[in-house]
Order: structure tokens, then C-alpha cells, then sequence
């Protein structure tokens, strides 16, 4: 399955309906990185929540800019912190 990737700020309620998820593939990601299905109505929401297109390679770096902001301050946290949130610490991974 192709796909489309943007960025694109989630506004809350309405951002994404449940129409829209039958209808194409959506997945959102740290730093505002969304993918997208590639057909029609999936470049018809881009269109609607003003997404910035992205290529893959732009959209895994903002994604892993984000996990490594969120490693930074989760690993300056006191144990006892770490504690409360076992597993706690994000992981990088690969945007599908």
C-alpha cells in the first residue's frame, strides 16, 4: 500500500472523523507527522486540515527529532520519576 505523508496540526474534535478512517489508511505520529493512504479521499483530507505534504524521508526526520527531544527529557528525570513510568522511555521506529 502506498502512502502520502504530511504534517498538519490536530485541531480536536472533527480533525478526523470516523468516515475518515474507513475510508483510508491515517496514522499519526510524535511531531505532527501524519500518513496518509494515497488515494483520493486521503489527499482530500490533507487538503481539508491544511497538511504540509512531506516526503518519507522529511516526515521519519521530524519523527525521530521528536522521540529524541522526548528521550532527552524523560532521561534527565530523578529515578523516582522513572519509576512511576516503567517503559517509560520512547523508542525510535521506522514510519510505515
Amino acid at each position: 500500500m502506498a502512502n502520502t505523508y504530511c504534517t498538519a496540526t490536530n485541531t480536536g474534535k472533527g480533525f478526523f472523523t470516523h468516515e475518515d478512517r474507513n475510508d483510508f489508511y491515517l496514522s499519526g505520529h510524535t511531531g505532527n507527522v501524519w500518513v496518509v493512504g494515497d488515494n483520493s479521499k486521503g489527499a482530500a483530507w490533507i487538503n481539508r486540515v491544511s497538511g504540509t505534504p512531506k516526503t518519507k524521508a522529511e516526515a521519519q526526520t521530524l519523527v525521530d527529532a521528536g522521540i529524541e527531544e522526548g528521550q532527552a527529557i524523560y532521561d534527565a528525570q530523578d529515578t523516582a520519576y522513572k519509576e512511576l513510568y516503567p517503559g517509560g522511555r520512547l523508542e525510535k521506529y521506522i514510519l510505515p
